[in-house]
């Protein structure tokens, strides 16, 4: 099993990538179904990215980041590289993904992925907007098509 989640704000411009991607993913499976793949819009919420992902052999996160690159750069990094165990809160929101990697594991042992890959997309604009930026929606189409080719490599 392969799941995949986007994450992101549609509220804020580019900071959405993630969310329309796993949309994108999500019509694409509906045209092609595949029995053995799981696509979520998680937004903000790093407490459901956890619970989504139990269950898979495989884990791949979209998200939109804010390090200072090239607008548009696509990152695709391992997910122990970016997963943190959260400092100690009692506020959810405060729970990211990458937290969710972290006590994922930890929670849900052997049932939690053991592969995670994060695709991450550096914004241009992290303002109020509904809308993506031109750079970002490149970056973010041929990181939809390199998704969908791993879901068409997975059918044979």
């Amino acid at each position: 099993m392969l799941t995949i989640i986007g994450c992101g704000n549609l509220n804020r411009s580019d900071d959405a990538v993630g969310v329309i991607i796993a949309q994108r993913l999500q019509q694409y499976l509906a045209q092609h179904p595949h029995p053995h793949m799981r696509v979520y819009d998680c937004g903000t919420a790093g407490m459901e990215v956890m619970f989504q992902a139990r269950g898979s052999k495989k884990l791949i996160i979209i998200d939109a980041s804010s390090t200072g690159s090239e607008p548009g750069g696509v990152f695709k990094v391992p997910g122990k590289e970016l997963e943190a165990l959260p400092e100690p809160s009692y506020n959810l929101h405060d729970f990211r993904w990458d937290h969710a990697l972290a006590a994922g594991k930890k929670i849900f042992k052997e049932d939690f992925p053991k592969e995670v890959t994060v695709y991450l997309i550096e914004a241009e604009n992290l303002g109020f907007g509904l809308e993506l930026s031109p750079v970002v929606q490149h970056s973010a189409d041929l990181v939809f098509e390199e998704i969908t080719a791993i879901i068409r490599q997975s059918e044979k």
